[in-house]
Parts: structure tokens; C-alpha cells; sequence
């Protein structure tokens, strides 16, 4: 593994306790930062404390990234704790039941796009005002391959990553002078426990479509997530990078 240097850097994470985000902790960890895990899973938060024991400076809030209060008294502790937010990766998301677009609730697709595009947004409207007082901040969202094809049967959860694909490119652009800069990531599938929302068949079809024949690993996706997040990358913002085993490039 080459060490990304993160020395120093301050790093909130979303959807941290579990899968990618627990992935992109570690490997933040791996790489000197100090971390704030925020996830709504209080048990999962526990879970995730004792496995990073000992392995550097964590922090653990319980957040729901829907709702703004929560996500403003998040913000305010992480700084409490580490004195700044350097880095804030918007990774929480759920995929919603797998449904024809007629057969899907309202209520279903409001919790979709309330988690995957109104979390990262209301996170985005929370920390960036911090980092552009300290002139220097990394955010990474975590998008989706079906943000730029768009799923069968997930069209709450194509149509969310594709806004947040769209949240990035405006948001980087806003912020290209700033010392700010905004990225996304466009991953494949990664084996999860997000694919105890998806049925066997769904999960097939998009291995199906992967020509690498396989699932994306979280420390694949978590090493793309650090170099985004460091200062070597330093002349992309509003950029989407494919993380999908050859199954779109653009």
C-alpha cells in the first residue's frame, strides 16, 4: 500500500461505521489524519471503536444526514474535537427498495434522495463555510456508476447519485478560487452489507455489466478517496472519477 500523507489533516467521514466509510477511516488512519465517524447506527459506532482502537485519534457522533439539525450539531462537535474540518467525505446512503419506477412509494423516494443528495448537501452547506475561513478544505462525495447510467429497478437511487454527481460539478466550480475543492467518485458495486437491500437478481445484473468480472473491494475505493482527499491533488475540482472495473470511463 503507498501511504498517502494525510499528517495532520482532520477528516469527517459519513456512513462511517460500516463497508466504505469504515474502509476510508482506516486508510485516512493509515495516513495520519484524525477522524470523526458520523453514522445513525449507534451500535455500528460502537463496533467501529473498538476495531480502530489504538490505531489514531477517532471521534464518534451519531447522525441522521437527513435532518440539518443533526448534521449542524455534528459539525460543531467534530470541531469541538479536533479544533477544524479539513476533509469531509459524504459517503452515507441507502439504496431503497428494488422497484419498478411506477410501483415506487413517494414516501420511498423521498427517504432515497433525503439520505444519498440532501445528506451530502446539508453536510456540504455545514462544513464548507469552515473550510473556506481556513482557505483550504477536500470534499469527496461518493456518487454512483448508476448515477451515470441509471439502474433498472433503483431509480430513486440512480436519480439521487446523479444529482449528487451534478452537486459536485457546481459546487467545485463555486469553490475553484477558494482553496476548497470538491470530487466524486463514480464506484461499482463493493459487497457491503448495502446488498442486504438489493435481491439476488439485482445483484447479479451488476456484476453482469462489470467487464474486471467482479465487485469493487472498499480498500480500492477507499485509496482513490484518500488521494482525492490529500494535497497532491491539487488541480481537479468538480471531477468525476470512475471506480467501475471498466464499466463506464467517463
Amino acid at each position: 500500500m503507498n501511504r498517502i500523507d494525510l499528517q495532520g489533516r482532520r477528516a469527517a467521514v459519513t456512513g462511517a461505521a460500516r463497508g466504505i466509510g469504515l474502509a476510508v477511516v482506516e486508510r485516512f488512519l493509515e495516513s495520519g489524519a484524525e477522524v470523526s465517524l458520523w453514522d445513525v447506527d449507534a451500535h455500528a459506532l460502537d463496533a467501529a471503536a473498538k476495531r480502530l482502537a489504538g490505531r489514531g485519534k477517532t471521534h464518534m457522533t451519531v447522525v441522521d444526514v437527513a435532518d440539518p439539525a443533526s448534521v449542524d450539531a455534528a459539525t460543531q462537535a467534530a470541531i469541538g474535537q479536533m479544533g477544524g474540518i479539513d476533509i469531509l467525505v459524504n459517503n452515507a446512503g441507502i439504496t431503497g427498495p428494488i422497484q419498478k419506477t411506477w410501483e415506487y412509494s413517494p414516501e420511498d423516494w423521498r427517504r432515497v434522495l433525503d439520505v444519498d443528495l440532501t445528506g451530502p448537501f446539508l453536510c456540504c452547506r455545514a462544513v464548507v463555510p469552515r473550510m473556506l475561513a481556513q482557505k483550504y478544505g477536500r470534499i469527496v462525495n461518493v456518487a454512483s456508476i448508476a448515477g451515470k447510467e441509471g439502474n433498472p429497478n433503483a431509480p430513486a437511487y440512480s436519480a439521487a447519485k446523479a444529482g449528487l454527481i451534478g452537486l459536485t460539478k457546481s459546487l467545485g466550480k463555486e469553490l475553484a478560487e477558494s482553496g476548497v475543492l470538491v470530487n466524486c467518485i463514480t464506484p461499482a458495486a463493493a459487497k457491503t452489507d448495502i446488498f442486504k437491500q438489493m435481491t439476488e437478481q439485482h445483484i447479479q445484473f451488476m456484476l453482469s455489466k462489470i467487464p474486471m468480472g467482479r465487485f469493487v473491494e472498499t480498500n480500492e475505493i477507499a485509496a482513490l478517496i484518500a488521494w482525492l482527499s490529500s494535497e497532491d491533488c491539487s488541480f481537479t475540482t468538480g471531477g468525476v472519477f470512475d471506480i467501475s472495473g471498466g464499466r463506464a470511463t467517463y
